[in-house]
């Protein structure tokens, strides 16, 4: 057998230069550390913020209260003015449905005291229409 002429491949004499293996990656954004104290910093400011609204939504809750107790009477002197209106006009319709019956006293109280007792929504709407009842009972809504 004849030898063979293929000339084999050989590195370069000195050999072939340095491989650069390591990791080369730009540094990017912030370190662990910073981005701890930015957490921590944001979550400060956010605790701060918070509790300042919170005094300030407590400071006009305490302003509604107030105004809430010092329109109380008001509205309780209407409300018993509204009652007593209607007690009127139930004695007015009472006096005319009752007429024709003797020994009726219109008015007279079914409770055995002289103090006030509150009327029930059944004693001042019992002569009404239910809508006048439901008006009375639910209040003013929109979407009747």
């Amino acid at each position: 057998m004849a030898a063979s002429k293929v000339k084999q491949d050989m590195p370069p004499l000195g050999g072939y230069g340095p491989i650069d293996y390591k990791r080369n990656l730009p540094r990017r954004g912030l370190s662990g550390y910073s981005m701890f104290a930015v957490g921590i910093g944001t979550l400060l400011f956010g605790y701060w913020s918070m509790m300042k609204w919170n005094r300030e939504r407590r400071r006009l809750q305490i302003e509604d209260f107030e105004a809430r107790i010092a329109l109380m009477p008001l509205l309780q002197a209407e409300k018993d003015r509204r009652v007593l209106q209607v007690l009127r006009e139930n004695l007015e319709e009472e006096a005319i449905i009752m007429k024709d019956v003797p020994d009726w006293k219109v008015g007279e109280s079914v409770f055995h005291t002289t103090r006030w007792v509150t009327p029930t929504m059944g004693e001042l709407y019992g002569l009404r229409m239910n809508e006048e009842i439901l008006r009375a009972t639910y209040g003013f809504m929109w979407y009747t």
